[in-house]
């Protein structure tokens, strides 16, 4: 079903990609929440496309419509009925609203590491001020950017689809969108490996538990040197806090010295008499 008139429905095509109710499923349950969650159904249309529908008919209307949204940002149209929302399939404005916002988080909140690190900060001290255990602080710290950032559950929502089109704009536009979801993956599993490391100098010292998000089966980078801009890398072959002649010391920002004044001082010498800090103010 393909439609592109000025006033009509966007161009989309109806037909069902595999493991697209699964994806629906999780979509859905994610938006209704852990006790609607459960509730969720979702069938095939006859033609293609799916249809889901909640049992019982306490604020339905309402969970359909933050469904629809999801839907229609993860690509697809949708039609809200009374008592069930529709999902017809691809649409090319749909996909270019989701190139739109895939592009917008990569040049937003995604860029903004500063802010990843504020947050790792502030949310680890205060749970270790709470008496959080130390060695599940990392895991409590990333769990809690996971969510701010919001792409990391709406990617893992996608996995096991085939996205596939016989539509050559359609299929442009998915390539497009697979293309951006990749880099998207990546940053998001960027930010959460620095709020791990941030969360553990906090702890202080405690071992990574489990690697960082990393979509696709890809490598999560080492974010402590990717994400830190090179002036406050240490350099190579020196002592930190050194620099080479002719280059001055950089300045602590904002960050290095939250975490200086978060982490307690601990005492690495043998003997424990004179020793040297393991982190020091700036």
């Amino acid at each position: 079903m393909t439609m592109d008139t000025p006033g009509g429905a966007p161009h989309l095509e109806a037909a069902a990609s595999p493991g697209q109710e699964q994806v629906v499923r999780r979509i859905c349950a994610r938006v209704a929440g852990p006790v609607a969650g459960a509730d969720v159904h979702v069938a095939s249309l006859p033609l293609g496309g799916v249809q889901v529908w909640l049992d019982g008919s306490g604020h339905r209307w309402r969970f359909y419509h933050r469904m629809a949204r999801e839907l229609r940002l993860a690509g697809w149209h949708t039609e809200t009925g009374p008592d069930r929302l529709l999902l017809l399939g691809w649409s090319a404005a749909c996909l270019s609203h989701r190139a739109r916002m895939l592009g917008a988080a990569l040049a937003g909140r995604l860029a903004d590491f500063d802010r990843t690190a504020f947050t790792a900060v502030m949310l680890a001290t205060r749970l270790r001020h709470r008496g959080f255990p130390a060695g599940d602080l990392p895991a409590e710290v990333e769990a809690h950017c996971r969510e701010s950032l919001r792409w990391p559950a709406r990617l893992a929502d996608l996995r096991g689809l085939q996205r596939r089109s016989s539509l050559e704009s359609l299929r442009l536009r998915l390539a497009q969108v697979a293309g951006l979801e990749t880099k998207v993956g990546r940053r998001c599993g960027e930010h959460l490996a620095l709020a791990g490391k941030v969360a553990r100098l906090v702890a202080g010292g405690v071992p990574p538990s489990r690697p960082a998000f990393a979509p696709q089966g890809g490598p999560a980078r080492d974010l402590w040197t990717e994400a830190v801009p090179p002036r406050d890398i240490p350099f190579a072959g020196r002592a930190p806090g050194v620099p080479p002649r002719g280059v001055s010391a950089p300045r602590a920002g904002l960050t290095e010295r939250l975490v200086c004044v978060s982490v307690p001082n601990v005492d690495t010498s043998e003997d424990g008499l004179g020793g040297v800090s393991a982190v020091t103010a700036p």
